[in-house]
């Protein structure tokens, strides 16, 4: 029997939510203008309101001091029009910061070139600078159109909270900058407009892919005068999605050369290492770096906050904390109640419902006023409510949002006074984007994260210099995975016919060999010297870039036939199946029925006093090993893999027990994936030493794996949703027990090959998270995992520690530095 651990869930851990009553009484960057005053009190205080009595004060493991620090200025670099200068000054910025000043004086040169610095340091006026005078410029051009620049950013309310920088701005420049937001909500009567006339397009990188690119010949005027390319919060293109991103700004660079343009790109991120690096291999460009920041920092004081066990017990007898779900509502709750504006980041779309939801109830029986200034935003809602939250965010209106990562990146929400992060996020790098949103306008800043029952949670709030005394992560991407880059060559010889010196020159060493396999599959013919797309669909429909699987499901009320949402095609058969409970604006529906074939759920309005959880079984096989080390008697090896995965059943769950009502039998097909892994096989001498007898393996391995895919985060640039494993006390292919970590992405991600190389410190730190655990024989904190697929059993915690103590044994001493 296999015991797995499936990527791409999305399931925020319900039970015990055991709500407590109510008993309360009643941006711009640092040197731009802030929108809102806010209720200012030091953050020390808030937090010592919120700690307030001897159960709250223990939920603290430890507390962070960012001290306040002072900026540094210098004057704008020679090239930067005096208008533009002019219309900084009138938003009330006399000078430039050093790092601003810098990264002008590249962009002036025509270096592409990152800027890394601290959230809320002022990045997007380093680029809006020569971009504005870029603009300026053309303004003046003979020809009328002048040079024109393009804006990319992961989100959409990102682009839109762009737009609005950009336009309060340069609105003393008059009509010499047009800018517009050109996405999938951008009206049809708009487009032509922009296309023809906007100077400043702000985008996303999947109109770039599905939209402008490939009827690049609309856009011919633009892409000739394309001067500058600013790529914001450029730390987000990681993993596959980075991967797919780096391929389209390739095509970009060359369709831009079609026109005669060479684009200087101007890249932006608040956490990054080695960001010069990074940025390079995302645009195949050289890129200079910018990282020493010189703004002024308000004082951040950083809470890290620990859930207590509760008197409820989970699967298999184990003890259970409160839910960081719920523990977040409280907090949100109680700093509403203090007038503190507040954002609470959670991971998952139904968590942010739950939470909005809780706090709102809470709320009502404190002043009926106030549950109206707290409300949820995540992904999947329709693109006028998204518009109405950021609005009520903007204004004031709102006094609390529960968030998915949408808002993580740098959107202007100037004047929040703390964040509440439900969770590690995944990345130190993302830990610090969410608490960087507070504080926006120097003032002093509230952080709080809040421990997940999870390993990596756990070890985190009591191991703090893992989160404060290390740099941040490196980004991981692979342009080169074949399951990436074949599309992208597609898309390019449809965009233009596709010549040899371009294989190598701008889609690398990869791209010559995939040539023949898709002429094999009659995707491209070869014609003299170029190859050519012969099908009559659209190329770039060959790839989803955010790696969703598909197209998305769309929700829909049955009674109405109203479109409520849309549901990711990967995460549909576990969380929109036939009986699934789906959370949309804070009401509960029933999934009745999941049409795959035309991607649509229909929903029907109801209150079930129960969650749904899915169930799955995951098999893997070997293709490929691509490496293998010897640890003693054990072997450690990565490679190819064939991950096939079938959700079978779904649990209904109390609310606020987690009590299992019954599990209900799911017909959905099998889902294969193709991607990269590591893994590591023992022997049965081993075994003996280890005292794991043939009884205790099958728990042993079990838990080990899912320790392991909690602790992997911390080594690599991922969270546990983007990775998943399989256990097998005798697997097939290796003959022996082997336990695998692989990447749920097709062609891998680069999260399982970072994990065969740091795997002696990965799994010394997972051995440490079990063994240092409270617990007796196993719970969320160390063994068990809120997404497997076989209900957390077998699992034998005792037996894991031994096992792995063994297995560490034989590993390599690693080399002196």
């Amino acid at each position: 029997m296999a015991f797995n651990h499936l990527p791409a869930g999305v399931h925020d851990a319900l039970s015990p939510l055991s709500v407590r009553p109510v008993t309360h009484s009643v941006s711009m960057a640092h040197n731009q203008l802030p929108r809102h005053a806010g209720i200012r009190r030091s953050p020390r205080t808030v937090l010592g309101r919120l700690a307030g009595g001897a159960d709250r004060a223990t939920r603290i493991t430890h507390t962070e001091h960012l001290p306040p620090r002072a900026g540094s200025h210098a004057q704008w670099p020679d090239g930067i029009r005096p208008e533009v200068i002019d219309a900084i000054r009138d938003a009330g910025i006399e000078h430039p910061w050093v790092h601003q000043a810098r990264t002008a004086g590249h962009a002036l040169r025509g270096e592409s070139v990152v800027v890394a610095t601290g959230t809320a340091s002022g990045k997007s006026l380093a680029y809006l600078a020569p971009v504005l005078s870029a603009l300026l410029d053309g303004s003046e051009a003979p020809n009328g159109r002048g040079a024109t620049a393009l804006y990319l950013s992961p989100t959409k309310a990102l682009a839109a909270d762009q737009r609005r920088t950009v336009a309060e701005l340069a609105d003393p420049l008059g009509t010499a900058v047009r800018a517009a937001v050109y996405d999938g909500d951008t009206p049809v009567e708009e487009r032509e407009w922009i296309r023809g006339y906007a100077n400043y397009v702000l985008t996303n990188p999947d109109m770039l892919h599905l939209g402008i690119l490939p009827g690049h010949a609309r856009w011919s005027s633009f892409l000739r005068a394309l001067r500058y390319v600013v790529i914001d919060e450029c730390h987000t293109y990681r993993g596959v999605f980075g991967s797919h991103v780096a391929q389209v700004l390739r095509r970009l660079r060359r369709v831009c050369a079609r026109y005669g343009s060479s684009p200087v790109f101007l890249l932006a991120s608040a956490t990054a290492a080695e960001p010069a690096h990074a940025a390079t291999r995302l645009t195949g460009l050289p890129v200079v770096e910018v990282t020493e920041d010189a703004s002024p920092r308000g004082e951040l004081v950083f809470a890290l906050w620990e859930p207590p066990l509760t008197d409820l017990h989970g699967e298999r007898g184990a003890p259970v904390r409160r839910t960081a779900t719920a523990e977040s509502a409280d907090l949100l709750t109680d700093l509403a109640v203090q007038g503190v504006r507040t954002v609470v980041f959670v991971r998952s779309r139904r968590g942010a419902e739950l939470i909005a939801l809780i706090a709102q109830e809470h709320l009502a029986a404190v002043d009926r006023s106030l549950p109206a200034r707290v409300a949820a935003y995540r992904g999947g809602y329709l693109p006028e409510e998204r518009r109405a939250l950021e609005r009520a965010l903007h204004s004031g209106e709102l006094l609390g949002l529960a968030a998915t990562t949408a808002l993580e990146l740098g959107m202007d929400i100037a004047g929040l006074d703390a964040v509440v992060i439900t969770g590690y996020p995944g990345t130190r790098a993302s830990l610090w984007q969410q608490a960087g949103r507070a504080g926006r306008t120097g003032e002093g800043a509230l952080a709080i994260l809040v421990a997940r029952d999870d390993p990596l949670d756990t070890y985190l709030v009591h191991h703090p210099d893992a989160l404060f005394r290390q740099p941040v992560e490196s980004t991981v991407l692979d342009p080169d995975n074949p399951y990436v880059l074949a599309p992208h060559l597609c898309a390019a010889a449809a965009e233009l016919p596709l010549t040899e010196p371009e294989l190598a020159e701008l889609f690398g060493p990869a791209a010559a060999g995939l040539m023949p396999q898709l002429e094999q599959r009659k995707l491209l013919r070869r014609r003299a010297t170029a190859w050519h797309w012969t099908r009559r669909e659209r190329a770039a429909d060959l790839t989803d870039i955010r790696g969703a699987g598909g197209r998305p499901v769309q929700v829909v009320e049955e009674a109405t036939g109203r479109l409520l949402g849309t549901v990711d095609a990967s995460a549909a058969h576990t969380t929109v199946h036939d009986g699934a409970v789906h959370l949309h604006q804070g009401r509960t529906y029933l999934v009745r029925r999941l049409d795959l074939d035309d991607s649509v759920a229909l929903v029907t309005a109801a209150d079930p006093p129960y969650s749904t959880t899915a169930r799955d079984t995951t098999a893997i096989s070997i293709l490929e090993t691509s490496t293998e080390v010897p640890w003693g008697e054990a072997r450690l090896c990565f490679g190819s893999v064939e991950v096939t995965n079938q959700v079978v059943s779904f649990l209904r769950r109390k609310l606020i027990t987690g009590e299992v009502l019954g599990e209900s039998k799911l017909d959905l097909p099998p889902r294969t994936l193709r991607t990269r892994a590591v893994w590591w096989t023992v022997t049965e001498d081993q075994l003996d030493r280890a005292r794991v007898s043939p009884e205790a393996l099958g728990g042993a391995l079990h838990a080990a794996e899912h320790a392991s895919i909690g602790m992997l985060p911390l080594f690599a640039t991922c969270d546990r949703w983007d990775i998943g494993g399989v256990s097998v006390p005798l697997h097939p292919d290796t003959l022996l027990p082997t336990v695998f970590v692989y990447d749920g992405h097709p062609g891998g991600a680069g999260f399982a090959e970072r994990a065969f190389h740091t795997a002696a410190r990965w799994l010394t730190a997972t051995r440490e998270a079990i063994a240092s655990c409270e617990c007796e024989s196993g719970c969320p904190s160390c063994i068990q995992s809120p997404k497997c697929g076989n209900g957390n059993d077998p699992l034998d915690k005792r037996a894991a520690i031994r096992l792995l103590s063994t297995l560490l044994a034989g590993a390599p001493v690693p080399a002196p530095e």
